[in-house]
């Protein structure tokens, strides 16, 4: 009985965590479309300017992580989470009054990008704290899920909204959005753990970073440079291709690759075989990197061909990272004792973050040359990825693993 009543309280509280985290991310994918819209048409700047004011946000998240891993082990994980979710709701308020200040349109986003990078980061760890161990790929596979599906509804639905040109719109549903999942997170009930006293945490590098997810976190940084890559520029790459209508459907056929990967992969995960789901999501994702590399040649000799390569590289592409995602956290969080969970996710968000970042720039650069060359490039870094994590990850991890 008591069993049972241990497996209904886990699963509720999961529910709760998934779908708090899903209008979270929600709220922040509406904008993301939209934004570079916004202000081209409120504060009449150029694209350039539009990039250094949108990468205020990728800096602020950046530059939080550490820290918030280290919040969210040393103080109370829920109340971290708790007030990091009040913080992040209450910022879009600020888009309602700032229209004339782009200067404080910069600092209401980078005020944004540091509660949702300790949200975040605090979230991704309560959910651990809420799955059976022996669950915990399974259970990090379809929290996934969640951004997955905010990452396909959430900007489809913002373009929607403002194709009246309706920005107050935009910004009340990024708010009730917000105030929803809000709502989920407050009935979250987080399981007890004993809390280290603040006199006696010596502060040091390893308190802020994992340094036994050094090499992972090398490996995952390498590989998320192609996935920023393609997210930025697949679209312009595509339609220079010759791929002119429904362009935009790779990023609803890739979330669908993303989350079809979840039923399997975590499962896989919790029997043991993490390296080697990560190994399987990464010839997947390179297979699919291939497709877009040969897309501008594919199209060029037959257009329909053309489409089909385009779409079935979105779901490969998609498909493979879904399929290492919650292995590589997995892989993160068996390298950290119970006490720094949070540090470790922190480790594992910011290669991820850094690495995304990188493949944006790295992208733009490379583009002057041509967009075959980013994608011929990201398909060379996932190879590098491979061998590194082949050679170096997994005999570290298997070394050092704790679980």
């Amino acid at each position: 009985m008591e069993n049972k009543t241990i497996s209904r309280l886990w699963s509720r509280n999961y529910i709760y965590v998934c779908i708090a985290a899903f209008m979270m991310s929600f709220s922040f994918f509406i904008l993301v479309p939209t934004l570079p819209i916004y202000l081209k048409n409120v504060f009449h700047i150029g694209p350039t300017m539009v990039g250094v004011v949108l990468s205020c946000y990728v800096i602020a998240v950046l530059s939080v992580r550490p820290l918030a891993g280290f919040i969210a082990d040393a103080l109370p994980r829920k109340s971290v989470y708790f007030v990091s979710y009040i913080i992040f709701v209450l910022s879009f308020l600020g888009y309602f009054s700032i229209t004339s200040s782009l200067v404080m349109f910069i600092l209401l986003r980078i005020f944004q990008g540091f509660s949702f990078g300790i949200l975040s980061t605090a979230g991704n760890t309560l959910v651990i704290d809420v799955i059976p161990s022996a669950r915990r790929g399974e259970g990090l596979g379809y929290y996934g899920v969640t951004n997955n599906l905010a990452m396909a509804f959430g900007p489809m639905t913002g373009l929607f909204v403002i194709a009246s040109g309706n920005y107050t719109c935009l910004f009340l549903t990024s708010l009730v959005t917000g105030v929803i999942g809000l709502c989920f997170a407050m009935a979250v009930r987080a399981p007890h753990r004993e809390l280290q006293s603040l006199r006696t945490i010596k502060l040091s590098v390893d308190r802020f970073f994992l340094k036994e997810g050094i090499y992972a976190c090398i490996a995952f940084f390498l590989i998320a440079i192609p996935y920023g890559m393609t997210t930025s520029y697949i679209a312009i790459y595509a339609i220079e291709s010759g791929i002119t209508n429904n362009s935009g459907l790779f990023f609803t056929i890739m979330a669908a690759g993303l989350i079809t990967s979840r039923l399997n992969s975590g499962k896989k995960v919790d029997k043991g075989f993490i390296t080697e789901t990560i190994r399987l999501g990464m010839c997947i994702a390179l297979v699919g990197a291939l497709g877009e590399i040969l897309l501008s040649t594919v199209s060029g000799w037959n257009i329909t061909m053309g489409y089909v390569l385009y779409f079935v590289a979105a779901f490969l592409f998609g498909f493979g990272f879904g399929t290492l995602f919650p292995a590589y956290n997995t892989l993160f969080i068996n390298l950290a004792p119970n006490s720094r969970r949070a540090t470790a996710n922190a480790t594992y968000l910011t290669g991820w973050d850094v690495g995304i970042g990188a493949g944006m720039f790295l992208g733009g650069y490379i583009s002057e040359y041509g967009y075959l060359y980013c994608y011929m490039f990201g398909a060379f870094l996932i190879v590098i990825s491979l061998i590194f994590f082949v050679n170096k990850v997994t005999p570290h991890f298997q070394k050092h693993r704790l679980r």
